[in-house]
């Protein structure tokens, strides 16, 4: 058999003629032996080369119980048998203990029975090294696995996001194309998510809030697409009817975003925009706490924006008009810690047009 393909065998014994004998068994038997008289040497010469490691129980400097176990700390999970002379039972109950693979008697009197010991010990060690393999690959195909499942992950939240972009862009269109068709509601929608931004930053909301607050205000009157415009540019007055039909809106938007999965906060906050902290409001008469944050401060700056606007109907009211309105109904139909921020910050607030955070 070619050198290159011999199993390895390192062994230690303090006895020339032992380490001799059994050295030119082991070779006999188509292994490759490296005989050392200590093991110190052991130590010294061991790799993950060998296949199996023999060790005689008593050596002068280092015997062989005190070189296993620092084999075991360096985790080499190579074989080891003891060298014991016959009687020593002791001996071998120890070394097993410490994590002996098998023991060979000395002297050796019966080749086969050798033989089968160091060849279950060479089987071990290929089982072993198959195993650390089959780990290693195992490891290094999950770790490309992950790299290509994060790639994909990112590559779909991409998609995702260009998805939802696409899709806030679209219905921004058909807010805009509905806000052209009414004068009198015309830049309802860009003063309303202007203000619900003021307000947003002025109470140090964070960044996902401000990105759900944005789309609320943006879509929170989308629910008027599908209502006649002829019944909001009515001259005069609404009838009971007509009212009831506006009063549909919120409900109506909050169905139209329902598909859309990323907006699910926001489907909450365009049906509640009309309610009330009193629970007088519609479309569920929801009050207080049932209201979250987003949805009150929208609430608050709808109704400003309403109150300011020039309507068929009725005269637009002055900012002080209307900060002092928002005052007034604080605590029934708006929540007063947003009313008193909204009031302080509003005077000072300039508009960009921008409407992005």
């Amino acid at each position: 058999m070619p050198e290159e393909n011999r199993v390895k065998i390192l062994l230690a014994d303090d006895d020339v003629t032992v380490r001799s004998t059994v050295g030119a068994v082991l070779e006999m038997f188509g292994y490759a032996v490296t005989a050392v008289a200590d093991g110190r040497d052991v130590i010294e010469q061991v790799d993950d080369s060998y296949g199996v490691i023999i060790l005689d129980v008593n050596m002068q400097d280092m015997g062989g119980f005190e070189t296993i176990k620092v084999l075991n700390e360096r985790g080499l999970e190579i074989p080891v048998l003891f060298l014991t002379g016959a009687g020593s039972m002791e001996y071998v109950v120890q070394a097993l203990n410490l994590g002996g693979y098998d023991f060979i008697t000395k002297p050796i009197d019966d080749l086969d029975i050798f033989h089968a010991k160091i060849k279950r010990a060479v089987e071990k060690r290929s089982f072993v090294l198959r195993e650390r393999d089959y780990t290693i690959s195992l490891e290094n195909e999950v770790r490309e696995k992950t790299k290509e499942l994060e790639k994909n992950n990112r590559l779909l939240m991409t998609y995702s996001h260009s998805l939802e972009n696409a899709t806030v862009q679209l219905m921004s269109s058909l807010q805009n194309a509905m806000e052209e068709k009414d004068y009198y509601t015309a830049g309802h929608t860009v003063r309303v998510t202007e203000y619900a931004l003021m307000l947003g930053l002025a109470m140090q909301l964070p960044e996902r809030d401000l990105v759900v607050l944005r789309r609320s205000a943006q879509f929170h009157d989308i629910g008027k697409l599908v209502i006649d415009l002829m019944c909001i540019q009515k001259p005069g007055k609404l009838s009971l009817d007509e009212w009831e039909l506006i009063r549909k809106h919120p409900g109506v938007g909050a169905n139209i975003i329902r598909p859309l999965g990323f907006m699910e906060r926001e489907q909450f906050i365009i049906r509640h925009h009309h309610e009330r902290m009193d629970g007088g409001g519609y479309p569920d008469g929801l009050r207080g706490e049932e209201l979250d944050l987003l949805t009150k401060i929208l609430i608050v700056v709808d109704s400003y924006d309403a109150m300011t606007s020039s309507r068929n109907y009725r005269r637009n009211l002055n900012m002080d008009e209307a900060i002092q309105e928002l005052r007034v109904n604080a605590g029934t139909q708006f929540d007063p810690e947003i009313v008193d921020v909204f009031t302080q910050s509003v005077p000072n607030f300039v508009f960009s047009f921008s409407a992005s955070v």
